[in-house]
């Protein structure tokens, strides 16, 4: 069989012989995640205006210190950890964080936008060899299998938040009763996508039918398997909406407690 040996010559950063868009993808993932980190940043600094009522923003979900009614055991009373007392979500936002930055998904889409490593396929980068993840700072992506234990056990805690954003104070009675308003169901979309984001992990997969080498041996193991199959297949779409929709449950939450906008209540 004849064979032609091509010469592969390394192009300079950014330099390709592509025609199409090849920038704008990278360009609205650098976009929008900064955007993420910087506001999320900003509303974990603030301390405060993070609840409505029933509503508690899910960027201090749960709130096991704080100022406010959701706190389990009230304000932090102690000199050590001062961080605690000036923003709650301190003490939790670390873990969900650490979920979403060490995502098998958004590697690919932020080696991209962010270390370039290429900015796209078939597209020059700013470096001769690949780092991998055998060092640092790339190192810290092994730990998304134990970040998702964390994020699967917070789900708990958001589905719980999104249940409580139903149960309002009558002030006739001056007991809960059950109701609807847009923040009721701006809690629970968030529940949702952010669930669908978590079961669809690409570790859950692994953990639920990688180690199996014969389904029929565990009919149960395998529906499960399936159900995190099918949320695994859209697992971009619940990346990008779950973190789009968490900044904007927060901030909805911010300009009711505000005085800025009024909750509508449905029912």
């Amino acid at each position: 069989m004849a064979t032609v040996d091509v010469p592969l010559k390394r192009v300079r950063f950014g330099h390709t012989a592509r025609k199409d868009g090849w920038w704008v993808m990278p360009l609205v993932t650098f976009v929008v995640f900064s955007s993420f980190i910087v506001y999320v940043t900003w509303a974990l600094l603030q301390g405060d205006n993070y609840s409505y009522g029933n509503y508690l923003s899910p960027l201090y979900e749960p709130e096991i210190f704080g100022n406010s009614p959701h706190a389990w055991f009230g304000p932090w009373r102690w000199p050590w950890l001062p961080f605690i007392k000036y923003s709650p979500a301190m003490l939790i936002l670390i873990f969900p964080l650490a979920f979403r930055l060490t995502c098998y998904y958004y590697r690919g889409a932020y080696y991209k936008a962010f270390w370039a490593d290429p900015p796209a396929c078939a597209v020059g980068e700013p470096r001769d060899e690949y780092r991998g993840e055998a060092k640092w700072p790339l190192l810290i992506h092994n730990i998304h299998r134990y970040a998702l234990y964390f994020a699967l056990i917070f789900n708990i805690f958001l589905t719980i938040g999104a249940v409580k954003g139903f149960i309002f104070n009558n002030p006739k009675t001056g007991h809960p009763t059950f109701g609807i308003g847009v923040g009721s169901l701006v809690i629970l979309l968030n529940a949702v996508l952010l669930a669908g984001y978590s079961f669809g992990c690409h570790s859950l997969r692994h953990l639920t039918g990688g180690v199996m080498d014969i389904f029929s041996r565990s009919p149960a193991r395998k529906k499960v398997y399936d159900c995190v199959s099918c949320f695994n297949r859209h697992h971009p779409k619940w990346a990008w909406f779950s973190l789009v929709w968490v900044g904007l449950t927060d901030v909805y939450i911010r300009l009711c407690a505000t005085g800025v906008i009024t909750d509508l209540r449905i029912f």
